[in-house]
C-alpha cells in the first residue's frame, strides 16, 4: 500500500509542478544566480510549485444524481448494489474518472446486455455483468479511501 501511494504522488500534478520549479532552482544555480543557498532554493521553489496546484476534489453531487436517476429510470435491481458504490463515491477524493466515465458506461452495458437477454434467451445475466462491473468500481473506491 505505502508503495502505490508513493507511485501515486510521483504521478500527481503536484509532484511534476514541483519538480519543474526545482528545476527551475537548479538553472538558477548553473546561471550564477543562487549562490551558495541554491539547496535551498531548490527546495522553496519545489514546495511553493507543490503548493500551488490544488488537491483532489470530491466528485460534485450532481453527476451523482443524475446516474442514480439514471440507473432508477432504466430498472437497475437493488441486489447490483449501486446505492453503496454511489454513497461511497460521494465521499472519495478523485474519482472523477469513475463518476464521469467508468459508472456510466457500465450502465450503458446494463441496458445492451438487457436488450440482448431479450433477442437471445439464455444468454448473459445483464444484472450479473453490472454487478460485478459495480463490486469491481467498489474495490477501486475503497483503495481510493485507504
Amino acid at each position: 500500500m505505502a508503495t502505490s501511494r508513493a507511485l501515486e504522488y510521483l504521478e500527481s500534478p503536484r509532484n511534476l509542478v514541483g519538480c519543474a520549479a526545482g528545476a527551475v532552482g537548479l538553472g538558477l544555480h548553473f546561471a550564477g544566480l543562487a549562490g551558495p543557498w541554491w539547496p535551498g532554493v531548490v527546495a522553496g521553489l519545489y514546495g511553493a510549485g507543490a503548493l500551488l496546484v490544488p488537491g483532489r476534489r470530491q466528485p460534485e453531487a450532481q453527476p451523482l444524481r443524475e446516474l442514480a436517476e439514471r440507473a432508477e429510470l432504466v430498472g437497475v435491481p437493488g441486489s447490483v448494489g449501486l446505492d453503496g458504490l454511489l454513497a461511497a463515491l460521494a465521499g472519495a477524493p478523485g474519482v472523477e474518472r469513475i463518476v464521469g466515465w467508468e459508472l456510466p458506461v457500465a450502465l450503458d452495458g446494463y441496458v445492451r446486455a438487457r436488450v440482448w437477454e431479450g433477442l437471445e434467451p439464455g444468454g448473459v445475466d445483464a444484472a450479473a455483468v453490472l454487478r460485478a462491473e459495480v463490486d469491481r468500481l467498489t474495490g477501486v473506491v475503497a483503495r481510493l479511501v485507504t
